[in-house]
């Protein structure tokens, strides 16, 4: 009886301590990853950056002041062009900015003016997409980059391999390898999941940016074939 009584306290510890050192967390985990998975948290950082720096940047786009259009009809009406220039630069946002770009043309054909206001309106859409390709080339290079792990974890894997010349193969030659492998594959997957999902949120924001501009465009346009 004391000898079982011992035998189990002596067992107890040893599997404590083999779950304690079994255990792994994610800097661990990437620390198996070698240098590609430096190459992939920077990648992350710049596409997290990216995502809340055009988030933010968009939803001022988004925002707008209900009566700017109805002050600018008043203003051209009532012949107060100069006015309504005031106007646009004060507010100073992108329909402000093709607002006044349609009025600076006012006297011309309408097709002028139409065209004034479109070229404004793809510069304007060209600085709401900037970053954006970043995030794409993150999305569709982390995991390839990822991959590309994969294969230098199994040429190591097979390098381990070689070197041994006791014609067994030892576990210890094969886990470096491996964990390279299957952490870089797993990192590679994680950023470009993250950067592909936020480049569609913000080409959705774009796109909604883009139809409001629109609108406006149109408004503005109504408004000056409107008779006197």
């Amino acid at each position: 009886m004391l000898i079982l009584l011992q035998t189990n306290l002596i067992e107890e510890p040893v599997v404590s301590a083999a779950t304690t050192t079994g255990k792994m967390n994610l800097w661990t985990m990437a620390t198996y990853g070698g240098p590609i998975m430096i190459i992939l948290a920077i990648m992350l950082v710049i596409a997290i950056y990216m995502f809340i720096e055009r988030l933010i940047t968009l939803k001022q786009a988004l925002e707008e002041d209900k009566s700017f259009m109805n002050r600018i009809k008043d203003y051209i009406y009532d012949g107060k062009i100069e006015a309504a220039q005031k106007l646009c630069r004060d507010t100073n946002n992108q329909i402000a900015r093709m607002v006044d770009k349609g009025i600076s043309r006012l006297g011309r054909p309408l097709n002028d003016v139409q065209i004034a206001i479109e070229n404004v309106g793809n510069l304007e859409i060209a600085n709401l997409e900037k970053g954006l390709v970043i995030m794409a080339s993150i999305a569709g290079g982390a995991p390839m980059l990822g991959f590309l792990g994969t294969v230098t974890g199994m040429v190591t894997t097979f390098y381990n391999m070689s070197l041994n010349n006791t014609g067994t193969i030892q576990l210890v030659d094969l886990s470096q390898g491996m964990y390279q492998a299957m952490v870089t594959t797993i990192g590679g997957l994680i950023v470009g999941i993250i950067a592909y999902f936020g480049y569609n949120y913000l080409v959705s924001r774009v796109d909604s940016v883009v139809r409001k501009l629109e609108a406006r465009t149109m408004e503005f346009l109504d408004l000056l074939n409107e008779p006197a």
